[in-house]
């Protein structure tokens, strides 16, 4: 009784787990530029005496969701989305630089060109301050031109260009905080390649109705599991008071 309940009890534990990584998606369902995480179930041989035909499941996690959410134009000077692949580089709070493609920008009262969670976004020398200006722009290539503060519109004048990258998926890691950086640490150099569209967001890439419909279905999964350690719990009673009585 003790083997079944054990695998009864892992199933219930790793359908847990997959439940978190699911309700995390659902959580960032409304999250510019998130990516979902993936989540999958394996079958693992139990290990000790006993037939070889027991198993039990484990809840893996096989990366993110690369594919791209929807581009939303908002018409905001500072809203930027890229198009295909690729990430713009930002200063984690660690002083490194991560990656994102949550695109909605700002400039702090220090003129720094900031994320919308904080974070100083990367040029090809470092961190990207903006003068003071009448009007901005962000080109395809994330080139930032504005128009300074007192300055006719046509003395429209280039400040930095936004550093964006496109090394490949099997090469960057999801750290807590929501930023993918290298696996190994190193730093991509700036892809020409990448582009972007300003005055639009990228939503999200979860399925909101997909992700409903797992989480019911793992909330059944995890009371089948917990039905059979009860079962297991009954069978043991019953096996005990058997052999009292013999």
């Amino acid at each position: 009784m003790d083997r079944s309940l054990y695998i009864a009890m892992s199933g219930a534990k790793e359908t847990l787990q997959a439940q978190a990584v699911n309700n995390h998606n659902l959580a960032n369902a409304n999250t510019n530029g998130f990516k979902a995480d993936l989540a999958a179930f394996q079958s693992r041989a139990v290990q000790g005496p006993g037939f070889a035909s027991r198993v039990y499941t484990s809840a893996e996690e096989n990366g993110w969701d690369n594919s791209g959410g929807t581009i939303n134009a908002t018409g905001q000077d500072l809203d930027i989305a890229i198009q295909g692949s690729g990430w713009f580089a930002v200063q984690a709070k660690d002083g490194t630089e991560a990656y994102t493609r949550a695109g909605d920008l700002h400039v702090d009262s220090n003129g720094m060109l900031m994320t919308a969670t904080g974070l100083p976004v990367m040029g090809d020398g470092g961190p990207l301050t903006v003068p003071a200006y009448s009007a901005i722009n962000v080109a395809r290539d994330g080139t930032i031109s504005i128009v300074p503060a007192g300055q006719q519109a046509t003395t429209m004048a280039a400040v930095g260009r936004i550093k964006l990258v496109n090394p490949p998926e099997g090469e960057l890691k999801r750290g807590n905080d929501g930023l993918f950086k290298t696996i190994n640490g190193s730093v991509p150099v700036s892809d020409a390649s990448v582009t972007l569209t300003s005055g639009a967001l990228e939503s999200s890439n979860v399925n909101v109705a997909d992700a409903m419909v797992q989480m019911i279905e793992l909330s059944r999964r995890f009371e089948l599991q917990v039905k059979a350690m009860h079962t297991a719990e009954e069978d043991s009673a019953t096996a005990a008071k058997l052999l009292s009585m013999g």
